[in-house]
C-alpha cells in the first residue's frame, strides 16, 4: 500500500511528495525544495525513515516544481523523468529564475523521459503516466488505480484550474485534458494538486466553476 507524504514548499507554497510503499522504496515527485532548510528537512525524513528513493519525476518544470531536483538528484544519485515537450521549459529555469526571487541550481538533464500511458513501477506499486497538456506544453500526471488517487500538479485545484499563461499554456488544450483524461474516472479517485488541498474528481465535476 502506498503511503503519500506532502511537503509545502518554497514561496508558491508547491506541494512536494514522497511516495512509499512497505518495501520502502519511494518516489520523489516535484522537488520544490529550495532553502537549506527546505532541503534538509525533506532529505532528513526520508533517511529517518530508512526510504529509498527510485525515481525523481516532474509533472511539468515551471521553476516552483523543480528547484530541489539538483538537490535530490545528487543526494539519492537518482536520475530525472520528465515528459520530452516539457524540456525547454526545464532548460530555460535558470535564465528566468531571478525574475522570481529565486537563484536556481541548474537541474540536471533528464536520464529518460516519460510517455502517455506508460507504468512506473517502484516496490509493490506502480503509477500510470498520463499526459495532460495546457498548463506546461509536457505535462503529465500520475495515477494509482488501486488506492484511486492522482499526483495531479498543475492540471486541477480545488474550485480551480491551473493557469494558462505562462510560456507554452493553453487554455482549450487544458480543459480538453481535464474533460477527457480526468474527468473519465471514478468519482472518488483523490486528486493531489501541486498547490492547495486534496480534492476529489467528484467534487470538482459537481462544484468547480471553470468546469461546469
Amino acid at each position: 500500500m502506498i503511503t503519500i507524504h506532502t511537503f509545502v514548499y518554497n514561496g508558491f507554497q508547491e506541494n512536494t511528495f514522497v511516495l512509499v510503499d512497505e518495501t520502502n522504496e519511494a518516489v520523489i515527485i516535484d522537488p520544490g525544495c529550495y532553502s537549506s532548510e527546505e532541503q534538509h528537512e525533506l532529505f532528513n525524513f526520508i533517511i529517518k525513515n530508512n526510504y529509498k528513493p527510485v525515481h525523481l519525476l516532474n509533472t511539468h518544470c515551471h521553476i516552483d516544481h523543480i528547484l530541489g531536483n539538483n538537490f535530490i538528484s545528487k543526494k539519492f544519485n537518482i536520475g530525472l523523468s520528465i515528459h520530452k515537450l516539457d524540456l525547454p521549459t526545464l532548460e530555460s529555469t535558470t535564465e528566468y529564475g531571478h525574475l522570481y526571487g529565486f537563484s536556481v541550481d541548474k537541474s540536471p538533464t533528464p536520464s529518460s523521459f516519460l510517455e502517455d500511458k506508460q507504468i512506473i513501477q517502484f516496490g509493490n506499486s506502480e503509477l500510470e503516466v498520463v499526459f495532460t497538456p495546457g498548463h506546461s506544453p509536457g505535462h503529465v500526471v500520475f495515477i494509482n488505480h488501486k488506492q484511486k488517487f492522482i499526483i495531479n500538479g498543475d492540471v486541477l485545484f480545488r474550485g480551480s484550474i491551473g493557469r494558462t499563461d505562462l510560456p507554452g499554456g493553453n487554455h482549450n488544450t487544458l480543459i480538453e485534458s481535464i474533460k477527457n483524461k480526468l474527468f473519465c474516472l471514478p468519482d472518488d479517485y483523490e486528486v493531489h494538486t501541486g498547490h492547495g488541498p486534496t480534492t476529489t474528481i467528484g467534487n470538482e465535476k459537481k462544484y468547480n466553476p471553470f468546469l461546469n
